[in-house]
């Protein structure tokens, strides 16, 4: 299945929206009208006072759903979804005059008019359908990384956010905190020159996924179907819900889809990176239904001058030859940081990771004093989203910016998992002399599961 297959037709569109949410007035206008006569092309009316609070509803409230839920306080939750029962329960509890849904079909069919915002925390493989949906309804959108599973379906959700003019945010925690705002403005002042290399890694393993179906042992919590979602229909399977899912190509991308959007998120912002023009991976061999024990990636991208520049991705401790001079505080490998960025600049080189970060080699900057800062403190994570709902004022990890992130981490794993090196146009999406990676660039769907717009073209 191609990205490049022509153009959906209006009615199969159509049919999907009826489909999916019969019963919205709202989605009865588009049908008639065209798909975007009922919603225009102007930005949503922002909110009459900054301590408005907002209607959200949550998809997906275990784990870190319910992380995300419990940071967002003062604001009224209108609506939780989950296929899983017990983790519906636990999080709607303190929220008795929250509804509560196992379909988020269902809830954007019953409670379009009164959302305003949705916090999205399901697995990978169903981040990008309810993403569309809410989008398409003029809905307010926090995603958890990756944005998407697949390369299209990133384009997709990156058009559809430009075209609504919502606020959206991508969970990239640690982009809000000080250490990144730091580093970048180390990078950008030129303290060790202009950067021709980058080398980021975790060493972190989400590997070996294997289907172990028991049909008999499916708890009775958990709606299994509506789990899999767009996913091709299975019998259950053991030892994938709630967490291993990302030991699966069907449903995550392995450590290499857990981590990169936390950790080569520094290098695109310090950097100002776009889409890569290369990408090669390598890794044990592959086995089509579990992720690997390691990857390593490499990149080939032009920096915000156009000057060329090479980023490498590692996982699983097996990394690439790192500088032998850098050592971190205790002169331990440079990998024993456990993840991590390292900038490789003609006049030196800087190192960080979460929550330090250090210029090598260190004699040469013992002297050193950072630059003035030059980006602000962040108001949190959530609240940068939450006040970005109500003035307009964009986020630093919005779709655009996510999109492009996501893109670029989808396209490493397309590597290795087409087991060849390919040439990127990122205006075409097509890959030369590549078709294997370039059918892996989207996947099929489910009836009932599929994601708006998607094979539209930009």
């Amino acid at each position: 299945m191609s990205v490049n297959h022509p153009e959906k037709s209006t009615a199969s569109r159509r049919e999907f929206l009826s489909r999916s949410l019969k019963t919205s007035s709202l989605f009865a206008a588009a049908m008639c009208l065209g798909p975007h006569a009922a919603w225009g092309n102007e930005p949503r009316i922002r909110y009459q006072s900054p301590n408005e609070k907002l209607n959200i509803a949550a998809i997906g409230v275990g784990n870190k759903g319910k992380h995300n839920v419990d940071q967002i306080q003062n604001h009224n939750w209108v609506a939780f979804c989950d296929v899983d029962e017990n983790f519906l329960n636990a999080c709607a509890d303190p929220h008795p005059n929250a509804k509560k849904f196992r379909d988020y079909r269902k809830m954007y069919d019953e409670l379009s008019k009164q959302i305003d915002a949705v916090v999205i925390s399901t697995a990978d493989h169903s981040h990008a359908t309810p993403t569309s949906i809410a989008l398409t309804l003029d809905k307010h959108v926090y995603c958890e990384k990756p944005l998407t599973h697949t390369v299209a379906e990133a384009r997709t959700i990156r058009r559809l956010a430009s075209q609504r003019k919502v606020a959206t945010q991508m969970g990239i925690q640690i982009h809000a905190d000080n250490n990144y705002r730091r580093v970048v403005e180390l990078i950008r002042s030129d303290v060790i020159g202009p950067v021709k290399e980058v080398h980021a890694w975790c060493n972190k393993g989400w590997s070996d996924g294997r289907f172990v179906e028991a049909a008999d042992k499916k708890p009775a919590h958990v709606d299994w179907d509506l789990w899999l979602g767009p996913a091709k229909a299975r019998e259950y399977c053991q030892q994938i819900h709630p967490g291993d899912w990302r030991r699966f190509w069907e449903f995550g991308s392995g450590t290499f889809g857990d981590m990169a959007c936390h950790v080569m998120d520094l290098p695109f912002w310090a950097l100002d990176l776009k889409s890569p023009t290369k990408v090669w991976a390598t890794g044990p061999e592959l086995n089509e239904v579990g992720t690997p024990a390691w990857c390593k990636a490499e990149y080939e991208f032009a920096n915000a001058k156009g000057d060329p520049l090479k980023l490498f991705w590692s996982d699983g401790g097996q990394h690439f030859d790192l500088v032998k001079s850098t050592n971190d505080h205790s002169g331990k490998p440079l990998s024993n940081w456990g993840l991590g960025v390292l900038f490789v600049g003609s006049k030196g080189m800087l190192v960080a990771d979460y929550g330090r970060s250090q210029l090598l080699p260190q004699e040469s900057f013992k002297d050193f004093a950072p630059p003035e800062k030059s980006i602000p403190d962040s108001i949190g994570h959530w609240n940068e989203w939450l006040n970005s709902c109500k003035t307009g004022e964009p986020t630093t990890c919005n779709f655009e910016y996510a999109g492009l992130l996501t893109e670029a981490v989808l396209l490493g794993i397309v590597a290795f998992r087409a087991q060849k090196a390919f040439e990127w146009n990122p205006e075409t999406m097509l890959m030369k002399d590549s078709a294997a990676a370039q059918h892996l660039l989207t996947k099929d769907y489910r009836k009932g599961f599929e994601v708006i717009g998607l094979g539209r073209g930009d």
